[in-house]
């Protein structure tokens, strides 16, 4: 994406003194493409995990709401969330669907101040409590599942060695190895999220099936 897009258009500080230049290509990519895409099998397979009581949680770092509109309820949005904005000014919260975006940059029907994407801009800290909660998270789980990331983005690239370090099982599903790969990963399942999640799910369904009829 950044062959194509200056990634400056995301740095806070260029949005605080120059929203006009930024909100462009926010909208171009964020609400024009980036909006149209729709929960695939890999986010309702998770869902159904959740149902079954296998998931604990979701910790991801895409901001388009997908696992959400799947029906995941426990999802920790590291990086915030792309339908949502928040004014600057008074810090109401508004769904972008309640808000024109054709007039840019949007503005705050309450004080007239410019609405940000409420997701992080490079130069913003992690929100609280998500930070916390996200590495609390990876302490806590049995089998942490990493799903389709390189493992570059910094800090929620530390969260899976902070797994690791408590002795926690890593299955990896990518359609590459990735900086995790060699180093803390102990199944490697190679291929697309939406293919390999669903057939994942099935066999903890069976496994489980199994298990509580030998009870």
């Amino acid at each position: 994406m950044w062959s194509k897009y200056d990634p400056v258009c995301l740095d806070i500080d260029q949005f605080n003194h120059n929203p006009n230049e930024s909100w462009p290509l926010i909208k171009e990519i964020f609400y024009d493409f980036f909006g149209a895409a729709r929960p695939n099998e890999a986010h309702y397979s998770l869902h159904s995990l959740e149902q079954a009581g296998y998931l604990h949680s979701i910790i991801t770092q895409n901001i388009d709401n997908l696992h959400q509109e799947a029906g995941s309820t426990a999802v920790y949005e590291f990086h915030g969330n792309s339908r949502e904005l928040v004014c600057r000014s008074c810090l109401k919260h508004y769904n972008t669907k309640d808000i024109f975006l054709a007039n840019l940059p949007p503005r705050c029907p309450v004080c007239g101040s410019v609405l940000k994407p409420n997701f992080v801009f490079f130069g913003e800290p992690i929100p609280e409590p998500v930070n916390a909660n996200s590495f609390r998270e990876a302490l806590l789980a049995d089998v942490f599942i990493i799903i389709g990331t390189t493992g570059e983005i910094m800090p929620a690239s530390l969260i899976p060695y902070e797994a690791k370090k408590n002795d926690k099982k890593i299955i990896e599903i990518n359609v590459a190895p990735s900086n995790y790969t060699p180093t803390i990963t102990d199944i490697f399942l190679e291929g697309k999220a939406a293919t390999i999640v669903p057939k994942l799910a099935k066999a903890v369904m069976i496994i489980a099936q199994s298990i509580h009829k030998l009870d």
